[in-house]
């Protein structure tokens, strides 16, 4: 079986402690998942944003290549989710 998304396992391995995640469009920002879990080689969490944002809620999905990790916002009054950006950095928050 092929190896697991590394950004994926990075943000796994982290949480629940706070997270600072950096998108391919240059934002940044501190989230901390309340759940994280691997299907095989598929990758999902669910969790808030503590540094701005903190009315909506955020989930991340591998791409169908498993490639990559997408960042999904739903706000308080949206229906469904939009793409924010890919993860390209994952590490450790100060707390």
């Amino acid at each position: 079986m092929p190896d697991l998304n590394p950004i994926a396992k990075r943000i796994h391995n982290v949480q629940p402690r706070p997270v600072r995640l950096s998108l391919d469009d240059g934002e940044t920002g501190v989230f901390e998942f309340s759940s994280t879990e691997f299907f095989q080689r598929e990758f999902r969490g669910e969790g808030v944003r503590t540094d701005a944002d903190g009315d909506a809620d955020f989930r991340l999905i591998t791409s169908e290549d498993h490639e990559s990790v997408l960042l999904g916002r739903s706000g308080p009054d949206e229906e469904g989710w939009t793409v924010v950006g890919e993860v390209v950095e994952a590490e450790r928050a100060a707390e």
